[in-house]
């Protein structure tokens, strides 16, 4: 069975940045495309990013130019680099393939307030 396990979130004031990372074992990682997921309190989980392979992205229109998605399939790791942050953007943020293949993690929360 595949494990992810993310990390990086915590409490950042608006217009600041924080970089979320996801670490996945029991599979051959550099194969799938990957994203980064988030459920806001109340709301239903949302694709926020993803990745392929070829390197090719696409994000939420709403964080466009503010997110970045990437990979290190060497330490089988993926990240999310997070600007510019807005209080719409508190959720739990949750790491998966492109069409969540592998088990949900318990993700990391991201609160961003004054």
């Amino acid at each position: 069975q595949v494990q992810v396990v993310e990390s990086g979130g915590g409490l950042v004031q608006p217009g600041g940045s924080v970089r979320l990372s996801c670490t996945v074992s029991g599979t051959i990682f550099s194969i799938y495309a990957v994203a980064w997921y988030r459920q806001a309190p109340g709301k239903q989980r949302e694709l926020v990013a993803g990745l392929r392979p070829d390197g090719n992205t696409n994000y939420l229109d709403s964080v466009k130019g503010r997110f970045t998605i990437s990979r290190d399939n060497a330490k089988n790791r993926m990240y999310l680099q997070m600007n510019s942050l807005t209080p719409e953007d508190t959720a739990v943020y949750y790491c998966n393939t492109f069409s969540g293949l592998w088990d949900w993690g318990k993700g990391t929360l991201v609160t961003v307030s004054s």
